[in-house]
């Protein structure tokens, strides 16, 4: 399992793929990322990780790729419910969810619930 603060860290790094899956982070995103993370406990530290990110423009590609990865470490939490409702509300913030953005709220969910599966089974092989 990680840290709690890179769990977090790894949220706003998310949140950056999504706002910029579009190619441009726009300002009526800016705002509701605003409101969404004034909810969270740590929405300072995953505000700092967007805007690191975003100051940084690193590829979103690579990024998702980084965050599967850490997600797949921590393993299951219950912070995901709350990854998923802002994914989906920053995607909804501008115009509605366009095509990339769904795309990678579902392969999110798709992704970490596949590298979930093939941890278990490299356990269940390590152990038979």
């Amino acid at each position: 399992m990680i840290s709690r603060d890179r769990l977090y860290q790894t949220f706003g790094e998310l949140l950056y793929v999504i706002a910029m899956s579009d190619g441009v982070i726009q300002e009526k995103e800016s705002e509701t990322l605003e409101e969404i993370l004034q909810a969270h406990p740590k929405g300072k530290d995953i505000k700092w990780s967007f805007d690191y990110e975003s100051r940084n423009q690193n590829d979103i590609e690579d990024l998702y790729k980084k965050v599967i990865e850490v997600f797949s470490d921590n393993g299951p939490d219950y912070e995901y419910d709350f990854m998923i409702y802002a994914l989906t509300k920053l995607a909804e913030a501008s115009d509605g969810k366009d095509v990339q953005e769904t795309k990678v709220i579902s392969n999110f969910s798709k992704d970490l619930l596949e590298r979930f599966k093939s941890d278990i089974e490299k356990i269940k092989e390590k152990y038979s």
